[in-house]
């Protein structure tokens, strides 16, 4: 069976094609990537995935996204009526069961999109649009690092950073859909600029909270006279990313390793909070953390120590997402499986 997930991020989007079905066809299926519930009930696959730019307004992004979910189509020699569902995982804010995008302040522009009804309109097949965290969650939960567990918390550590909650065995959404916003979370009254709040925990633990933080420590140095190995000169801070600083820190660089230090003791307070208020069995990050966790896990075990409960640390596994740079794939297509 075909089932297609759209992935729509901050900085580019992925349409995947995937194929599912009983274990034994689904594991072998499309690329390889196949993955499996744990309990027999279901596998899949990815047969192929484009990605593109998030560029332009959201009706190019989305009729970009279309013409190459039927290019996918065409080239398999299947019609539309062949999809058995869509799944769009974003990040939110958004109306779930209205399925609408409602201004993400990662996606500027798209405001009260009904991205749901448009592709359920064109392909005529069940549509499901979820925050991107809760996605992840459940494809950690179905198919990756927390299989088996009925308390879990994925966090994205992205572009952004956000939270999906599995709590006693089932995906918890909020009075308003907007449970797991931890990213808003103050930790501290200055830093770094995440989710409109300075100090957040998104300011300090997302793709461009670490480089907004390393631009800010390179500042200072270059203002002493010295010349930072990842941005020697002012004119460079613009061009720091959280990808240029981990790969300055994995050569040696002590002052992008004191970035990614910082960010990691803010990411141990911050899970401090989950794990005392919630009590999950496992938390589960992705993207960076995932990427470059050696970079920030003794400052973030540290702080986890010196801030939770030892009851509740003791029941709780840190991981990286098992399903690696493929769990927002997953994500997307979770949402498309009957």
């Amino acid at each position: 069976m075909l089932c297609v997930g759209f992935d729509i991020g901050g900085t580019k989007c992925a349409v995947i094609l995937g194929e599912y079905g009983p274990p034994a066809a689904g594991n072998s299926s499309g690329s390889g990537n196949g993955a499996g519930d744990g309990d027999g009930a279901c596998a899949i696959g990815i047969a192929k995935k484009t990605v593109f730019p998030t560029a332009g307004s959201p009706q190019a992004t989305i009729q970009t996204a279309c013409g190459i979910i039927d290019a996918m189509l065409a080239e398999r020699g299947a019609a539309p009526g062949e999809i058995s569902g869509i799944g769009i995982s974003c990040g939110g804010p958004l109306d779930a069961e209205g399925g609408r995008i409602l201004s993400p302040p990662n996606l500027p522009g798209w405001d009260d999109i009904p991205v749901a009804g448009i592709l359920r309109e064109r392909y005529a097949t069940t549509v499901r649009l979820e925050n991107d965290a809760n996605a992840c969650a459940v494809a950690e939960w179905k198919f990756g690092a927390a299989r088996g567990a009925r308390n879990a918390v994925f966090l994205t550590f992205g572009t952004g950073l956000g939270a999906g909650l599995i709590l006693d065995g089932r995906l918890y959404r909020g009075a308003s859909g907007m449970a797991g916003e931890l990213g808003h979370i103050r930790l501290s009254e200055f830093g770094p600029v995440g989710y409109g709040k300075a100090g957040s925990f998104e300011g300090f633990c997302s793709g461009g909270g670490i480089a907004r933080l390393a631009g800010q420590m390179a500042l200072e140095r270059i203002q002493m006279g010295e010349k930072p190995g990842f941005a020697p000169t002012a004119d460079k801070i613009a061009g720091i990313t959280a990808k240029s600083v981990a790969d300055a820190a994995n050569g040696g660089d002590p002052l992008a390793r004191e970035a990614y230090a910082v960010s990691g003791a803010y990411l141990g307070r911050g899970l401090a909070i989950v794990v005392d208020l919630l009590n999950p069995e496992i938390i589960v990050i992705g993207s960076v953390f995932a990427r470059s966790r050696q970079l920030m896990i003794d400052a973030m075990e540290r702080e986890l120590s010196r801030e939770s409960l030892a009851i509740s640390l003791g029941a709780c596994r840190i991981a990286p997402a098992a399903l690696g740079e493929s769990v927002g794939d997953y994500a997307a297509l979770c949402l498309a499986l009957p």
